[in-house]
């Protein structure tokens, strides 16, 4: 394991280097108040007239379009959505200066090839291990978020160091900057989310929920056993790993995980990881994914739909109501 902290940076790999933020999303508004806060020029590319020019421009920012922040950037940091980089590239691969840095925060299109970059360019990851907002206010409080830093392509013979620079001005490094590849961030990152994060923590709750039912019990009690009390234990979790929650559980909630978990996530669910990850590593899932996104999302849109009508959401926006603080704005 390689792992960077502050001491490692070279502070000279991006001094005077003016910085291109394509995106004002989540993770582009972080990086860039975070790199201008750190001392770089910053410029955000994104459409002018769009929310995300306004509210660049509320936030203190240069705006440009895409191309012109682009033309004279150092290092221009892709941190727009996964599928509308490439056209993304295309638009200001003319406008790039040579040896200039490409950066992203998530290896999907590099690794899957939609973009192929000049050969002149470096082309390197930084990806935060946490949403944007979380990134801004751990930069803000003295900390910041563990990142993850790769390079696909080093012309300068700079690559990493300015990655690293890069990660260091976002905060990353006073979380621990790992180095990995584009190919392990890209399918471990995609495995996580449909997995565990997103497809199996959600699964679960929902099948939970519709088996206390189903038996009689009041879908409000099921909400807040199956939901509502999940982010106790991953904060747990999260805060000190199975050791911290096994602490912090009773003894029977202790017994229960361990005698009846297993019968729940057995080897079927394991068999059927090992299925989705290899449609990762060998394309498949992306190349579903990009048709389906050209084709309209047709089929994805449905699936949404569908998701969020499920009796869970209508029983959790009546719950959540009458709980305020969840919807209390962070600084």
């Amino acid at each position: 394991m390689k792992l960077y902290s502050p001491k490692d940076v070279d502070k000279k790999a991006l001094r005077g280097a003016r910085i291109a933020v394509l995106g004002y999303g989540s993770q582009g508004r972080a990086h860039a108040l975070n790199l201008k806060d750190s001392g770089y020029d910053v410029v955000v590319g994104v459409r002018k007239g769009g929310e995300g020019w306004k509210k660049a421009r509320r936030d203190g920012l240069a705006v440009a379009e895409p191309a012109d922040a682009a033309r004279h950037a150092d290092l221009v940091a892709m941190l727009t959505p996964d599928l509308v980089q490439s056209e993304l590239y295309e638009s200001i691969a003319p406008s790039l200066k040579r040896g200039a840095t490409l950066l992203f925060a998530h290896g999907f299109s590099i690794h899957f090839r939609t973009i192929r970059p000049r050969k002149d360019l470096d082309v390197v990851l930084i990806a935060p291990k946490g949403p944007g907002d979380l990134v801004r206010r751990q930069y803000q409080q003295g900390r910041g978020v563990p990142c993850l830093i790769a390079v696909a392509q080093d012309a300068t013979g700079r690559a990493h160091a300015k990655a690293l620079a890069y990660a260091h001005g976002i905060g990353g490094t006073r979380g621990g900057v790992l180095e990995t590849t584009f190919a392990e961030e890209t399918e471990t990152d995609l495995f996580g989310e449909q997995t565990v994060l997103c497809g199996g923590v959600t699964e679960l709750i929902v099948k939970g929920f519709e088996t206390l039912v189903e038996a009689g019990y009041q879908p409000e009690v099921a909400y807040y056993e199956c939901l509502h009390e999940v982010k106790l234990i991953t904060d747990l979790l999260h805060e000190g790993g199975i050791k911290k929650m096994h602490q912090f559980v009773s003894e029977t909630a202790k017994y229960g995980d361990l005698t009846r978990g297993p019968r729940v996530i057995d080897a079927h669910v394991k068999q059927e990881m090992r299925r989705i990850l290899k449609e990762i590593q060998d394309g498949r899932f992306a190349r579903q994914w990009i048709r389906e996104y050209a084709s309209g999302r047709r089929h994805y849109k449905k699936l949404l739909k569908a998701d969020l009508s499920r009796p869970i959401e209508k029983v959790g926006a009546t719950l959540r109501a009458r709980m305020p603080w969840l919807n209390e704005r962070r600084a």
